[in-house]
């Protein structure tokens, strides 16, 4: 994975588990230790999620960049389906607080969103990259008058 994807993957992980951390600990308090299950596994399946769906983008923007920008728009678009998908098939589960598990997979999904985002306007990536093996200068082809 090159850098900018790996520090992309990094700035988005560490604030959604830290998120999720909070919600283990807020859940823990509200709804017992059933609460702290739920909200771990909420916050496993978005970074899963998340990370799965970034390691795709990265790998569709190196292979067929003409596809990026539709691929990262179903992309997302799918991440939130399943994610809203999930938590139907486990609204009446009793393995964990279906709640807990719900508002933490809420709030990791948009702690990792904007955590993307200003990672994303933070980092400078060349669009163009500079040919400095030539080391020519260009030439004027218009008039100097």
């Amino acid at each position: 994975m090159p850098s900018n994807d790996a520090r992309t993957l990094l700035h988005a992980a560490v604030p959604t588990a830290a998120a999720g951390a909070l919600a283990v600990a807020v859940s823990a308090v509200v709804a017992g230790g059933k609460g702290a299950i739920g909200a771990a596994v909420g916050t496993l399946v978005v970074i899963l999620f998340m990370g799965i769906g970034l390691y795709v983008l990265q790998r569709t923007a190196r292979s067929m960049p003409h596809l990026f920008q539709s691929m990262g728009l179903m992309l997302y678009t799918a991440q939130l389906l399943l994610l809203f998908i999930f938590i139907a098939v486990f609204k009446n589960t009793t393995l964990f607080n279906p709640r807990a598990f719900a508002i933490s997979l809420v709030v990791a999904t948009v702690v990792w969103v904007a955590a993307q985002v200003r990672v994303h306007m933070k980092t400078k990536i060349l669009y163009v990259e500079p040919d400095s093996s030539k080391g020519k200068k260009p030439e004027n082809t218009g008039s100097s008058t």
